[in-house]
């Protein structure tokens, strides 16, 4: 099997890019308006990486075996 491999059907990609995004979102608005550099850092790390699993179509929780509802 392919390690890359389309893992989430289409409600999953819906649900991570919405997540991501606004955790992006939330990040780049803690940079700006607060001074916590460290969760705002940390909000765009998981943004990012959850927009990513959306265009790819891959989770990485289903790649190591666990089970999600969706």
């Amino acid at each position: 099997m392919d390690t890359w491999s389309c893992n989430i059907g289409k409600g999953g990609r819906i649900l991570r890019g919405s997540v991501g995004l606004l955790a992006l979102i939330g990040g780049i608005a803690l940079f700006i308006w607060g001074d916590k550099d460290f969760w705002a850092t940390g909000l765009c790390t998981l943004g990012a990486f959850g927009i990513f699993e959306a265009l790819k179509g891959w989770c990485a929780l289903k790649a190591l075996g666990i089970q999600l509802p969706f």
